[in-house]
């Protein structure tokens, strides 16, 4: 009987300790906020209309859509896009680095 609490007891203090030895060596990852996008602030454009988009932004790299009811069309820029539903930005989204 004792053997077998004995066992379980071990079984605990080494799960334990093996949680806090990975434990002390996770370390967070900070992102300053806005460096993943450079100097464009998204928030900026959500909600403007494809000719100020293009008034502020330039011309984009390849524009695919409309797709879909309501339709979506997304904008090609070299680091991001932008999605429209109808003429109105719905999102921005930065592309992949890698």
């Amino acid at each position: 009987m004792f053997s077998r609490n004995r066992n379980g007891v071990a079984q605990i203090v080494g799960t334990v300790a093996l949680l806090l030895a990975f434990g002390a060596q996770a370390k967070p990852l900070e992102i300053p906020p806005g460096s993943q996008a450079g100097e464009l602030s998204f928030e900026e454009v959500r909600g403007m209309k494809k000719n100020d988009v293009t008034t502020k932004l330039g011309e984009p790299l390849s524009i695919k859509g409309p797709i879909g009811e309501p339709a979506i069309t997304r904008w090609e820029y070299t680091d991001f896009y932008v999605f429209f539903e109808q003429d109105t930005v719905l999102h921005t989204v930065v592309k992949p680095r890698g």
